[in-house]
């Protein structure tokens, strides 16, 4: 089983992808370094909590939905 980081990255980026934004645009409009969303998105960084908000808040969707079933 992978690591929850990993799974929460990959949605990230599905969700990400599905609402047309290209990984640095969308960085951008996170307020991010696209290094960092770049690290969310394969799993290697741990966000925090604040920053999980901010990435629902961008894909207008609820916190709950970032999360894989």
């Amino acid at each position: 089983m992978k690591p929850l980081r990993i799974l929460f990255g990959h949605r990230i980026r599905d969700l990400r992808r599905a609402a047309g934004y290209k990984q640095d645009e969308f960085a951008d409009i996170c307020g991010f370094a696209r290094s960092y969303m770049s690290r969310i998105e394969t799993g290697g960084a741990n966000p925090s909590l604040d920053a999980i908000e901010v990435l629902a808040v961008a894909l207008k969707v609820e916190v709950r939905d970032l999360f894989p079933d």
